[in-house]
Formats: C-alpha cells, structure tokens, sequence
C-alpha cells in the first residue's frame, strides 16, 4: 500500500513561519520522526518513508498555495495512488488554533490551495486534515492574518499540537480513515 501526504504551504524563507504553512509544519515533522529527509523534485519537495510496511510519499509543494492542484496531480500519477489514498494538511480558519479535525470529504472552505486541487482533480473527495489557525481578524483581513506569523502563545502551544498531528497521519495510513476520525477528531 502506498499513500500521498500532502503538507500545504509556500515554498520560500518568508513564509516558514505563517499559519498558511502548517501543512509543511507537519509533514516536516512527520518526516523527521521517521529520520526521512526532503529533496526538491517536479513541482514539490519530496521526502519517501515506511510506516507499518506501508510506503508513504510526503510532499511540499513548491507551486505556492494556489496552485496547489498541479503538484498533487502529478505525484498521485507519478507514484500511481488512489485518491482515496491521499491525505492533504492545511489551514483552517474556521477551527480554533490547534484544533484537529479529519474528514474524508467536504468543501475548499475558501481556501485557495483546496479550491486548486478540487478543480485539478475535478473531485472534493479526497481526505484532508484540517489544523484551526483561528480567526482572530478583522474583515478584509484574512490574506494578512493566514501569512502573519503565530503569536508568542500560539508558538508555545505548536510544538504539541503538531505532534498529534502526525498521529492523524500514522492513523490514517495504518487504520484507516473513519477509525483515525473516530479515535483522534477533537484531539
């Protein structure tokens, strides 16, 4: 069995440490846990592991946010996985900060990089781990708030938070997607 991780993001030193990039967050840490390094390739950095003799492929793509799609399409045919075997991590600013919630279907929610890879993969049936940035913006501010960087508060709380992050992700590849719903949503 093999599975695509995706960590959503912007590619570059400016955007390391924005709340758009807790998908790289997370796979970087996921990543690290299983001593597996990232290398740049077509439309992404790429890192190969196993878990439980599954082979995941974990991804960064280097196409920025909104062109999300293009790299998630060419690594799911590159490596030949199903959709259902694909795992997109992305910010979500109608979740609480560091609230985690999988689902196995649903809407871009007005995220850019979600609304690329549904209409990429002409399907909204693909599972997604959604991590709560919150909202704690003013209207015509979310552009600002989703690149700004987290707080001192959010920062001491994100090493953690992260941490049950790859759980979802260990969950999903070895149980599957309603039992890691059912045994981590709400974590």
């Amino acid at each position: 069995m093999k599975y695509l991780i995706v960590g959503l993001g912007n590619p570059g030193s400016k955007y390391e440490n924005t709340r758009h990039n807790i998908g790289f967050k997370v796979v970087d840490a996921f990543a690290a846990q299983r001593e597996s390094n990232f290398e740049t390739e077509k439309l992404a950095d790429v890192a190969r592991t196993k878990f439980k003799g599954r082979t995941i492929v974990l991804i960064k793509p280097n196409t920025f946010m909104n062109l999300s799609g293009k790299a998630v399409n060419y690594w799911m045919q590159q490596e030949k996985i199903p959709r259902e075997n694909v795992l997109v991590i992305t910010d979500d600013i109608s979740l609480p900060f560091g609230k985690l919630r999988m689902k196995g279907k649903g809407s871009d929610g007005g995220h850019n990089g979600l609304k690329d890879i549904q209409a990429v993969l002409n399907s909204s049936e693909y599972v997604r781990l959604r991590f709560g940035v919150g909202n704690e913006f003013y209207p015509g501010q979310q552009s600002d708030y989703v690149l700004g960087e987290w707080s001192k508060e959010e920062n001491l709380s994100l090493p953690e938070r992260i941490e049950t992050a790859t759980e979802f992700i260990k969950g999903f590849v070895s149980v599957g997607l309603q039992l890691t719903m059912t045994n981590w949503n709400g974590k």
